[in-house]
């Protein structure tokens, strides 16, 4: 199962359904897909979509699902991290109206580089990302709390 994440903005993200549609329609989708839409409105057959999933529902399809799809969130891509998911990122961008700005690209960029996901920078070659995700072995995250709690403490101390 795939589930696909877009967050809880108040802007659509279309376009990355958009994509996992026409992979589905070419085939190279086969798994149930399952959609965190939140005020996206999309209509299809070929997905489950709902606007907001509970909590608790939520975290049982997350550890369920074989591929994370998710927008840029930060949130959204560490929790598929702790669970151990392979985890395929789209930033929403600002010149399509999907978020004020586009500070998603840089969080996805800095997850690709540690090896933690897959950041998708083409949509139109979904494909080669869906089929890298087939052999990809994400590095284990590694919180940095830890660390800035004793920074911050540090500095309160002085």
């Amino acid at each position: 199962m795939i589930l696909v994440t877009l967050g809880t903005q108040d802007k659509p993200f279309t376009r990355l359904l958009d994509a996992i549609q026409k992979e589905i329609d070419n085939g190279n989708i086969k798994d149930k897909v399952v959609v965190q839409a939140g005020c996206t409105k999309y209509d299809t057959k070929d997905m489950e979509i709902f606007d907001l999933i509970p909590i608790e529902e939520f975290d049982k399809l997350m550890g369920e699902c074989d591929l994370l799809i998710t927008h840029g969130g930060v949130g959204s891509i560490i929790t598929g991290l702790k669970k151990d998911k392979k985890v395929i990122a789209v930033a929403r961008l600002a010149k399509y109206g999907e978020h004020i700005n586009d500070h998603q690209k840089q969080i996805i960029e800095k997850f690709d580089e540690a090896g933690n996901i897959i950041g998708v920078s083409d949509l139109d070659n979904l494909s080669k990302y869906l089929k890298m995700a087939k052999k990809f072995k994400p590095n284990k995250y590694k919180s940095n709390t830890n660390n800035m709690i004793k920074l911050i403490e540090k500095l309160i101390d002085e």
